[in-house]
């Protein structure tokens, strides 16, 4: 089992009160209580932080107060002053600090944390909390580590390289910040221990090959058995596993993918 050691990141352990409340965790269920993700429920009683992703404080500048843990997502994330006065949280980048400043604006310099418009952004540059539509606030490169990558600007559409290794393209006029996100040792985290994936609200997995042939298409047999098929699939029957497209084929957004995801062993090897 390992962790990380938060004391060489952390400032504070108290949250900001006025930016918490409770809430009930949807633990994999749709508006109908019906469970449409598995593998969730349980864990530790969560506060959570209001983030702000959309950014609307234009040309204020804002000074980080502390930099906290949240237990709603992987990343650290900051408590920041504006000029005027007003307090918000924002998802932490690596390297930033208490006393360190950061500024929204069309004009901000390229420095890590601020945040520009993609058409304003250089060639090559890492960002996070990416717009998918301008105004929308950020949608895209949000968890612990993450960055994407400008690429080109083009027609009116940046060009930009995903985690994933998809290149898409978003509007030149969607906002972007600076800089990858912190706590980016998070994915060497070793949980160790069954008891641990609980805290966590981490429900058990159980392995199709081991279920019934009513339960699963891998199921069945009196000793251990291979699956049996060609290719992976789920217990719904749905293609799964490495090498295998598994995007819609007519989804809404495949205008906007220039080049494809890679999976299975050519994105092993490009690491």
């Amino acid at each position: 089992m390992t962790t990380i050691s938060y004391n060489e990141y952390l400032t504070t352990q108290d949250p900001y009160k006025p930016l918490t409340h409770g809430y009930k965790r949807d633990v994999g269920r749709n508006n109908q209580g019906r469970l449409t993700t598995r593998h969730k429920g349980g864990g530790h009683k969560r506060l959570y932080r209001e983030i702000d992703f959309v950014y609307n404080k234009r040309d204020i500048p804002a000074t980080v107060n502390t930099v906290e843990y949240d237990p709603n997502r992987t990343a650290f994330i900051c408590l920041v002053t504006y000029k005027d006065g007003e307090k918000r949280y924002v998802v932490a980048p690596k390297g930033m600090k208490v006393g360190d400043t950061f500024i929204v604006s069309e004009k901000a310099p390229i420095a890590n944390g601020n945040r520009l418009q993609l058409k304003n952004i250089p060639v090559g540059t890492f960002i996070y909390n990416l717009e998918v539509k301008p105004g929308e606030g950020a949608k895209l490169i949000r968890s612990a580590g993450s960055f994407a990558q400008v690429v080109a600007i083009d027609a009116g559409y940046a060009h930009i390289k995903m985690p994933s290794t998809e290149i898409r393209k978003v509007p030149e006029t969607a906002w972007a910040c600076i800089g990858t996100l912190s706590n980016d040792e998070n994915r060497l985290v070793n949980i160790g221990k069954a008891g641990r994936s609980r805290w966590l609200g981490i429900r058990p997995t159980v392995r199709g090959s081991v279920m019934n042939p009513v339960d699963h298409p891998y199921g069945g047999g009196e000793q251990r058995q291979g699956r049996g098929l060609r290719r992976a699939k789920t217990m719904w029957g749905k293609p799964s596993g490495k090498g295998q497209k598994t995007r819609t084929p007519k989804k809404y957004s495949n205008p906007f993918i220039v080049s494809r995801r890679k999976v299975g062993k050519s994105k092993k090897g490009e690491k």
